[in-house]
Parts: C-alpha cells; structure tokens; sequence
C-alpha cells in the first residue's frame, strides 16, 4: 500500500510524503525546497498535498509546490481563510481517495480550532495533535476540545503508525518518565530513543498502539499520572489541564 517517508525541514519538521508507483502525496509542505529536491531525486511526480492546519510551518511551501506541480490541496473547511491554495475543503467525517488509498478525516481541534487528523492505509497524519508521547501545546482549544480529539485518535481501529510532524520524542519521553520514575519499561523506550537520536537516527513513525502504552496524554484516567501531577481526584480533563500547563515548562537537561 505504498511508501512512507519522513522529509526533514527546518529545525525538527518532517513533511511526510507517501508514495505509490510514481507519485506521491505531501502533508503539511512547511517549506517547497525539500520537498522539490526530494520529488526530484525520487523520480516522482508530486499529486497531492493534505494539510493539517495553517500554521507557517505546516502551509508554508504550498503556493510554490502548486505553482510547481499542480497537486491538489486538502485541508479543513473552516480553515478555508487560513490555508493557501484549498482545492478541496473537508469536514468531520469525510472520506477522500488519494492515490488509490481511502483516508478518513478527523476534526481535532486543541492545539488550533481547525485541526484535522487523516487516518488511512494503515497511517495517521496527525500533524500536531498527536506527538510521539506527547502532544502539541493548546493555541485555540480548550483542555476538553484537546482531550475529545486525543482520545478520538487513540480509540481509531487497527495499528496505523502515527505520522506526526515534529521530531519532539525523546523530550516527549523524558517528561513521561519524570511523571513515571518507576516505570521501568518506559525507561527502556528513552534509553532506545536516545541512541537513536544520538545515532542520527528518526524516531518515527511511531504506532498507536505504543502510543496507547506511553504516551501520557492518553491516560489521563491514570490515578498514578493525576498524583504526579498533584491532581488526586481530578477528573481526566483537569488532568490534561495540568499535564500540558507541565509539559510547557518541562526542559531536557
């Protein structure tokens, strides 16, 4: 079902591209210049580009790719202001077929109001949302909107690898384990990532499934995370609440 493949841009980015015979679709083209050189060291012809949401890093190489390749572009509807170049605009629910791969549209509003996630062919682009044992900070939703959209994608069916846009994991996990310190299996995931990083290495994609086991985000139900968090008692919204206002302030030393 084709070829997934994580295109480096700016400091920590990955423009995902995904590939079938000879062309290829691009999500979230923060910048056209990777993009180009790779379509072009790849022999590929570039179909379509899914955005996730406007922000400058995830739209910024759109109008050039276009005005390159005449892909077509995805995005939220009601982003429609926010988003360069939409041919077409999509809504909760809506499937798309995209170089012959079924993808299902997911409204995720928490890190902005007009988030969307797509979910096929065994991926989940999830740009921003949902990080490798992490998520992204809270610019338009609230903590409730966030929550609902986390666990949207954590209840999705099967075990897609989670195609995020920011190499953040190994910070991700640093902060799970100062939440956990007895956890000894997470633990093992910090050590694998760090030789990873420290290899050069990427450490996506990830899948949902590990994301389900380590990702603290998902397990705001967790009494044990509610007590690091000095939230005992606290319902899971409250707990996402303190999790991300920590996860702001949390720095790997």
């Amino acid at each position: 079902m084709g070829t997934i493949s994580a295109i480096p841009a700016f400091e920590d980015n990955y423009i995902w591209a995904w590939r079938r015979g000879a062309k290829a679709l691009i999500v979230d083209p923060g910048d056209a210049a990777p993009v180009l050189a790779w379509l072009q060291s790849e022999e590929l012809s570039l179909n379509s580009i899914l955005l996730t949401h406007h922000h400058p890093d995830h739209i910024g190489g759109v109008t050039e790719l276009v005005q390159q390749t005449g892909a077509c572009v995805y995005g939220h509807a009601g982003d429609r202001h926010r988003l360069p170049a939409l041919d077409v605009a999509l809504t909760e629910g809506d499937r798309i077929e995209v170089l012959g791969g079924d993808f299902q549209v997911l409204v995720t509003p928490g890190h902005t109001l007009g988030h969307i996630c797509y979910h096929g062919a065994g991926l989940l682009f999830c740009g921003d949302t949902l990080f490798s044992a992490g998520c992204g900070r809270m610019f338009e939703g609230s903590p409730a909107q966030y929550l609902h959209s986390l666990q949207t994608l954590a209840a999705l069916p099967g075990d897609p690898a989670v195609c995020c846009a920011h190499e953040y994991t190994l910070v991700n996990l640093a902060f799970a384990a100062q939440l956990s310190p007895t956890d000894a299996e997470l633990a093992g995931e910090l050590e694998r990532v760090q030789a990873l990083r420290a290899a050069g290495a990427i450490s996506l994609p990830s899948r949902l499934s590990w994301e389900r086991r380590y990702n603290p985000f998902l397990r705001c139900h967790d009494a044990a995370l509610a007590a690091a968090l000095d939230s005992s008692g606290a319902d899971p919204i409250s707990v996402f609440a303190a999790m991300r206002k920590a996860r702001n302030h949390f720095r790997l030393h």
